[in-house]
């Protein structure tokens, strides 16, 4: 095994940031108090989420009481689908929901439940060859919109890179007066986040995305959307998400987006430019080898490759043996046996979907680390292909 080590797993998750941990320390030993607690150390605890809050919601043009903390991207995401869908038909009768076949499973199998457990009708869209779902095809799923409970179309896919017209439906959502809901956990750092730019009533987020701890996200929920808390049992963030915060972990989500916001534009250019020196690289070195997503509109950070007669497994195997970390897609259903229904919905076969491989790049990501990758692929892919 080799004792070089790159990772371009940055999708699946990021290492934290030495600025984080540092801020996660001093309010380990500093703010150890219950925020509900009146007392001096629960009242210090209260004032650094207080803080928290008001510095994110600045960061996406919110406001404080619209920004919900939660253990994650997918508790925001669960939170959101769940909260407002049953919320909006206790209140107006509305039973359907609208959603891609791309989503991230967070999504996709909660509306799935929804409509299997709850008596919901579901429209499930599906989505051009790059992964895209167009504007005109939520519009005609739509149609007079009454009975519509929620559309949820993520920001940017985690499998593919995609990334989807959010503003445009949001827009057009708005116009029609139906919830609209993001999937924001692979944009955070990397796209711009302001809510009233995208037309989001809710966006879900994931600290461990950009940079910061796992265990903690945040769901933006606008002011007036329609919402029933899904986790009970307390009065915690204004008795719509029950449980203790986690001043810690939320100071250090804190810093991680304040930190990815201000360096965003220059990272987002280095990191676009180191891509497609590897998306170049890798179609001209290894034959029969084919780009999944967008050639343009993907996220900056994002190479996704479907590899003719390779399997992935073999092939991520012996890329960690040369000191390489990478993925065949998502992290968060890897281990099952069924394809991956994003290489599904783009017209992939269960074939070339086993031949599926992510490179996901980061902070420390070199063009030394992008070149080596180039050169060592195409030998591994010859010897996968000989079994």
């Amino acid at each position: 095994m080799s004792s070089r080590f790159i990772y371009l797993d940055h999708a699946a998750t990021t290492p934290v940031r030495t600025e984080v941990l540092e801020v996660m320390q001093t309010h380990l030993s500093e703010s150890y108090g219950n925020p509900s607690s009146l007392h001096r150390a629960g009242r210090r605890a209260s004032v650094v989420l207080q803080s928290a809050r008001q510095t994110l919601a600045a960061l996406l043009n919110a406001r404080p009481s619209e920004i919900i903390f939660t253990s994650g991207g997918t508790e925001s995401d669960n939170a959101a689908v769940r909260g407002i869908a049953l919320a909006r038909r206790a209140a107006t009768g509305a039973n359907r929901l609208i959603t891609t076949a791309v989503e991230h499973k967070a999504v996709l199998q909660t509306a799935e439940d929804l409509r299997d457990h709850f008596g919901f009708s579901l429209t499930v869209l599906p989505v051009d060859r790059d992964g895209v779902v167009s504007l005109a095809s939520v519009a005609a799923a739509l149609g007079d919109a009454g009975d519509v409970a929620l559309v949820s179309v993520m920001y940017a896919n985690n499998e593919i890179g995609a990334v989807e017209p959010v503003a445009e439906i949001g827009a057009y959502c708005r116009e029609q007066r139906i919830p609209f809901h993001t999937d924001a956990v692979q944009a955070g750092g990397k796209l711009p986040l302001d809510v009233n730019t995208l037309q989001v009533d809710a966006m879900s987020l994931g600290a461990h995305k950009f940079y910061g701890p796992k265990g903690v996200g945040l769901l933006y929920l606008r002011s007036g959307a329609p919402f029933w808390p899904v986790v009970t049992g307390g009065s915690q963030e204004g008795g719509r998400r029950a449980g203790t915060e986690n001043t810690p972990l939320i100071a250090g989500m804190v810093k991680a987006l304040e930190l990815a916001e201000t360096e965003r534009a220059s990272e987002g250019a280095r990191l676009r430019a180191l891509r497609d020196r590897l998306i170049g690289g890798l179609l001209e070195a290894v034959d029969n080898v084919h780009l999944t997503g967008p050639q343009v509109r993907r996220l900056d950070n994002h190479a996704s490759f479907i590899v003719e007669d390779a399997d992935a497994e073999g092939m991520l195997i012996a890329l960690d043996l040369a000191g390489i970390a990478a993925s065949s897609g998502s992290a968060c259903a890897s281990g099952g046996n069924r394809p991956s229904h994003v290489l599904e919905a783009i017209g992939a076969s269960p074939e070339q979907a086993a031949g599926a491989i992510r490179f996901s790049l980061g902070r420390d990501t070199t063009v030394e680390d992008i070149d080596f990758v180039i050169h060592k692929l195409p030998e591994i892919v010859v010897r996968v292909r000989a079994g």
